[in-house]
Parts: structure tokens; C-alpha cells; sequence
């Protein structure tokens, strides 16, 4: 049984009038363009983000291995 049903798309809704311009054959050819410009720049923020954790994580390990053995 499902939960929710499918619901009538509403043409006015936000999300729908961003959907019909993506949709078309341009909007796809253009939109796949767009893993190749911008989604690089979210990974490669987002691996940053990552080592730099890793880093801290990494630092504060060694500190606490320091304060304890001094």
C-alpha cells in the first residue's frame, strides 16, 4: 500500500515550472553539461572539506597521545 498517491502537477508549482524547461531535448543537452562544469567543483569542495576532518581528527589524536604521555 502506498502512502502517497501520485498528484496532479500543478503547472503553476515552482519545482514544475523549472522541471518543463529541463525536460525539453535543449534543457537536457544543456543540464549535462553541467556535471562536467559545475558538479567538479562541489566534489572537490566537499573532498576538502573531508581532509581537512581528517586532518583535525588526526591533530587532535596527537595532542591527546602528547598530553598523555608527558
Amino acid at each position: 500500500m502506498a502512502r502517497f498517491g501520485p498528484r496532479e502537477r500543478d503547472a503553476g508549482d515552482p519545482s514544475e515550472r523549472m522541471r518543463r524547461p529541463i525536460d525539453s531535448p535543449q534543457g537536457r543537452r544543456l543540464y549535462s553539461q553541467r556535471i562536467a562544469t559545475v558538479e567538479p567543483v562541489f566534489a572537490n569542495i566537499r573532498h576538502r572539506a573531508v581532509s581537512t576532518r581528517w586532518q583535525l581528527y588526526c591533530l587532535v589524536h596527537n595532542i591527546e597521545k602528547l598530553a598523555k604521555h608527558r
